[in-house]
């Protein structure tokens, strides 16, 4: 295994078990996702760099943008959640409540 594929390896996994272990706000778990889809990012622009193919170079860039829509939303959710509920911890968000 490479460096660079260590690097964003754990990367990764450094967001999945930042994303489920430390779930006290949702801010914090939107900083885990983000991170996540940035290193699928760079991972996905990096193989289409090294195989030189025009068709893979799409793939990055749809990532990109997903991941850029993920976060508007994510944000949107957390506004409306903290002037709702006054704050952004998970434990307050229950679904089961109206």
């Amino acid at each position: 295994m490479t460096p660079t594929h260590f690097s964003l390896n754990a990367a990764f996994l450094l967001g999945l078990t930042g994303l489920t272990f430390h779930r006290v706000h949702l801010l914090s778990a939107l900083l885990c996702l983000e991170g996540m889809m940035l290193s699928l990012f760079i991972a996905l622009a990096l193989w289409a760099l090294q195989f030189e193919s025009t068709s893979l170079s799409a793939a990055p860039m749809l990532v990109l943008a997903f991941s850029a829509c993920e976060a508007s939303a994510g944000l949107a959710l957390l506004v409306a959640t903290a002037r709702t509920h006054g704050s952004d911890h998970m434990q307050n968000l229950n679904l089961l409540k109206c």
